[in-house]
């Protein structure tokens, strides 16, 4: 017996043990893809400052120890040019071309081989430094579409003769019937078969109401259900549904280069190759043609090297563009690259989604009316009473208003939803039906009260009925408020001479009264996703640069497809504030006319810098073949112009 509790007591310990090292080995890895992931991130910007501590360490040496100087000389070069020596071997060996990266090291590396070991060092360290601030900047422009895979149900409930069996979505083809029970997303495009529910579309077309849903309905996968069990035929399968579509055009959109980039890389290996062959021209001409020193001739070429490379024609853009989206930050504006303020300052024309974007995506309660000699705050008592027992968002705001108010409620002894257009509760002495105005007899119903939700749905508000044993008792009308600052901001971008449009997933005349709220002309209503990227695309082949302003995850699409997409930080959804260039980190729509201004400003900055490093390049190269220049004064005026316009850039920051 105790043989046998040893043996046991020694297992449990192995076990044990083995347990225990696996969390040790798990915890390490961990740690280790921690550090790996920190290292990426950061490692750049760590080797640059690091660079940039050993040039100053060298230079103090130099009147000490020439050796211990050399040799942190080296390791400066080494620490700090090793990435962009590693870019530019990539470049030259991959693609069989030379960029900016190389030229620079070859710069530096020209500098130190005729002596002057701290000009080459500075280069090395200003050149990284830059390299590292817009690696960092540019990493916040990665979007990730990992918060739209989120919503898309993994698993069905597959329902064949009576059976339920989970299955990966998959594996679901068309003609499938699927059982998506209350709370659960919907598993595929469909159409219901059996039962009723309210289903929380706004993921796929932005609508800020629930939609009742019934038998014969069509419903999107990555949709929420509400309160019923409904039985769904298949007709996509997972791949051909819309919600998959959303994630692939978001995909596509971001794989598309600008045009101004490619300029930009072309432009700038064109530069490198220019300056390369003309430094090797440099170097061979004179001594084989024009009866100079080899020695001379070689000087005259390093001092070209150094004077030609690009560094204040790179520091023109970067300080500049970080610059303003450090000031932007401060106020409530995140961008997420400086390319994306270039875009700004081109910008002819706005679209904004409406749902949580120019209002703010939740219904409050608009009119009251009492019939049957009932006042507006017995009216609201009895409603809200009634609806304290209801999830529907429509009820929410009815008790929401009803609080703020100071009523006390009284909520019945039981609710019965009767999905499809309402509640029926015993309150009182009387049983009363609130819901949709279709539960009204139109026989019974008088031409004014017929009028009068006529007239409320006109102007674009959801209307709800109360009804009692003797008739109509009461009209309720909820709408989406309209963000108090949205009318300020199209009259502001209008002032400006940019074009405004609401693109919406709501209905016409939803979207036509909240745009006439807001002072927008041109409405395009009744979008799904692919429609609202259609549209952006045809904005950009009339007006080439568009800015979409969205917050739902049914915006993701149209917000990549926009030059710059600008998303809702508060209320805004994961996938939206993913997929977005610019975040407005308060909701505050009067940030879109200062982040256009403060693009257009920083474009003045940019155009002034690089202007100003051209002309002194320009100037050095001529000075350097008819006055002879030394290399120190031409690194004293490389670096000076270099110091210069990141000044220049700075200014932003006031």
């Amino acid at each position: 017996m105790k043989i046998a509790l040893r043996a046991n007591l020694e297992q449990v310990q192995s076990n044990s043990n083995r347990n225990l090292e696996r969390v040790h080995s798990d915890s390490n890895r961990l740690d280790r893809e921690k550090r790996k992931q920190l290292l990426e991130q950061h490692g750049e910007g760590l080797a640059a400052i690091a660079s940039g501590i050993m040039m100053v360490a060298a230079w103090g040496m130099e009147h000490i120890s020439m050796t211990v100087s050399a040799v942190l000389y080296m390791l400066s070069f080494a620490v700090g040019g090793f990435a962009k020596a590693k870019e530019g071997l990539t470049t030259l060996v991959k693609e069989k071309d030379l960029d900016v990266n190389l030229l620079m090291i070859l710069a530096a590396i020209g500098a130190a081989g005729i002596g002057h070991w701290a000009e080459g060092a500075m280069l090395i360290f200003i050149f990284s430094l830059s390299g590292a601030l817009e690696s960092y900047t540019m990493n916040k422009s990665r979007r990730d579409i990992s918060a739209l895979i989120s919503l898309k149900p993994e698993h069905a409930v597959l329902y064949e003769n009576g059976n339920e069996t989970v299955v990966p979505i998959g594996r679901l083809k068309a003609g499938d019937v699927v059982l998506v029970r209350p709370g659960e997303r919907i598993p595929a495009d469909g159409i219901i078969r059996s039962g009723t529910s309210a289903v929380d579309q706004s993921t796929i077309t932005g609508e800020p109401v629930p939609v009742d849903k019934t038998a014969g309905d069509e419903v999107f996968a990555g949709t929420l259900n509400g309160q019923g069990s409904l039985f769904i035929e298949v007709t996509q399968a997972s791949e051909s549904t819309l919600f998959a579509k959303i994630i692939q055009l978001v995909q596509e959109a971001q794989s598309e280069k600008p045009v101004s980039q490619r300029f930009v890389e072309k432009l700038e290996r064109l530069y490198a190759r220019a300056v390369v062959v003309a430094t090797v021209l440099i170097i061979l001409i004179p001594p084989l043609g024009l009866d100079m020193s080899w020695e001379a001739s070689l000087y005259k070429a390093m001092v070209f090297l150094v004077v030609a490379s690009p560094c204040a024609l790179v520091a023109s853009i970067m300080p500049a563009m970080l610059s303003a989206i450090s000031k932007s930050a401060r106020k409530g504006l995140l961008f997420k690259g400086g390319a994306h303020l270039e875009n700004l300052s081109r910008t002819r024309i706005v679209a904004f989604d409406k749902t949580g974007t120019l209002t703010e995506g939740r219904p409050v309660l608009n009119d009251l009316i009492p019939y049957q000699g009932y006042t507006e705050e017995q009216l609201l008592h009895i409603v809200a009473s009634i609806e304290s027992l209801s999830e529907h968002p429509l009820a929410k705001a009815i008790v929401e208003k009803a609080k703020d108010q100071g009523i006390v409620l009284d909520p019945p002894d039981e609710l019965q939803a009767r999905t499809g257009w309402g509640v029926q509760a015993k309150w009182g002495e009387d049983t009363w039906n609130i819901g949709k105005p279709a539960m009204l007899d139109k026989h019974d119903t008088d031409k004014e009260t017929a009028d009068t939700i006529e007239r409320l749905q006109r102007e674009g508000k959801t209307v709800v009925v109360a009804f009692n044993s003797r008739g109509i008792a009461g009209i309720i009308a909820l709408k989406d408020r309209i963000r108090p600052q949205a009318k300020s901001a199209v009259e502001r971008l209008q002032r400006m001479g940019i074009r405004v449009v609401m693109l919406t997933g709501d209905q016409q005349t939803t979207a036509q009264q909240i745009a006439g709220e807001a002072g927008i002309e041109h409405v395009h209503a009744e979008l799904l996703p692919v429609d609202k990227v259609n549209r952006i695309k045809e904005l950009r082949q009339k007006y080439d640069h568009v800015v979409m302003v969205g917050d739902g995850v049914n915006d993701a699409p149209a917000l990549a497809a926009a030059t710059v997409g600008a998303a809702m930080g508060g209320a805004g959804s994961d996938a939206a504030l993913e997929t977005a260039d610019m975040v407005l980190m308060h909701d505050d729509l009067t940030k879109i006319a200062e982040a256009i201004q403060l693009g257009k400003k920083t474009q003045t900055i940019v155009k002034q810098n690089i202007a100003f490093s051209l002309s002194v390049i320009f100037l050095l190269i001529i000075a350097n073949f008819t006055q002879g220049i030394s290399l120190p004064l031409g690194v004293i005026g490389h670096e000076g112009s270099t110091i210069l316009v990141i000044l220049n850039g700075l200014r932003l920051l006031r």
